[in-house]
């Protein structure tokens, strides 16, 4: 993912930072709890479309903590 668009883009809810997940390719908001996915190369930014990432995906890499995400 073009690294100048990734930093361009924020949580669509919250305006968070996202941090992206090539393995799984998804913008993960570890504020809001949501993965959005990424199709074709193309970033899906609409919370309708998102996942929710299960407790375990949000502690182990939210913000301030160390974590593989």
């Amino acid at each position: 993912m073009d690294k100048e668009l990734l930093a361009m883009l924020v949580c669509p809810l919250c305006n968070g930072k996202l941090k992206y997940d090539r393995e799984a390719q998804e913008l993960r908001c570890h504020y809001d709890g949501l993965a959005y996915p990424i199709q074709e190369g193309i970033p899906v930014m609409l919370p309708e479309e998102a996942r929710v990432m299960d407790a375990d995906e949000k502690l182990s890499s939210s913000p301030g903590r160390t974590g593989d995400a």
